[in-house]
């Protein structure tokens, strides 16, 4: 069972996210983090549609859960695939039993340390533009009251991450979405250099940045950028 004082705390940070240019690649990593972190599972991963309809890659609470997340895009298989089709969660899979459903996705997720996995969708009115995927190293199911929290923090991300009163039509939600996938791209790349500046791996990396980017008051995808094109005017974060 969630913790009633966690899920008021997420959901104060969660709203708190939702203003005038906020940092989106920032705000999904948070997500990420504060579902996995209050479900007690052990990752989390989010992905969002491109302007042709194609699941992408987003935000991820581990870079374990990145690859396969990016793994189920590949192979257009797993429960993010099958949440996002067909708009409704996947909840309490065993991991063990499900490779007649998911033939290549199950064992590989196994392999990779987990159980069980759910996957909630991002929607937008009648629209899915994504889904969440929690990843269990044990087969403990999620309650019935817990289902529910995690679908209304999919859908308070959504709307954060859309900034849903500002949204008119088709196309400006298109532009938002790829906007959204850009910045997505450009943070991955800062992370890839600056691990390989300090040595490290990229979750290091990314906090790394990311703590840079707070204690500075930075936005995340400025600094990203900088990193690329000008590593010298953060020096503390590029020597």
């Amino acid at each position: 069972m969630i913790a009633v004082e966690k899920l008021a705390e997420v959901f104060v940070e969660f709203a708190d996210t939702l203003v005038d240019d906020f940092d989106v690649i920032e705000f999904l990593e948070m997500v990420t983090t504060r579902t996995a972190d209050m479900s007690h599972t052990a990752s989390a991963g989010l992905l969002l549609v491109d302007a042709h309809g194609q699941l992408q890659f987003m935000a991820a609470s581990k870079e374990s859960v990145k690859l396969l997340e990016l793994f189920q895009i590949q192979n257009q298989e797993g429960a993010c695939m099958d949440c996002f089709r067909n708009g409704a969660p996947v909840v309490n899979a065993d991991l063990s039993r499900a490779q007649a459903r998911w033939p290549l996705f199950a064992p590989r997720a196994v392999a990779a340390g987990f159980r069980s996995v759910h996957a909630f969708p991002l929607r937008h009115r009648k629209s899915v533009i994504g889904a969440l995927n929690l990843f269990s190293t044990d087969t403990g199911q999620l309650e019935p009251v817990d289902v529910r929290i995690i679908q209304a923090l999919a859908d308070i991300a959504t709307i954060g991450l859309l900034q849903e009163r500002t949204i008119h039509d088709g196309e400006i939600l298109t532009e938002q979405l790829q906007g959204a996938l850009n910045t997505r791209i450009t943070v991955e790349q800062a992370k890839g250099a600056l691990a390989t500046t300090h040595g490290i791996d990229v979750d290091a990396a990314f906090e790394l940045m990311r703590g840079y980017a707070r204690r500075n008051h930075h936005r995340l995808s400025d600094v990203a950028n900088a990193v690329l094109t000008d590593p010298t005017s953060h020096p503390e974060l590029t020597s």
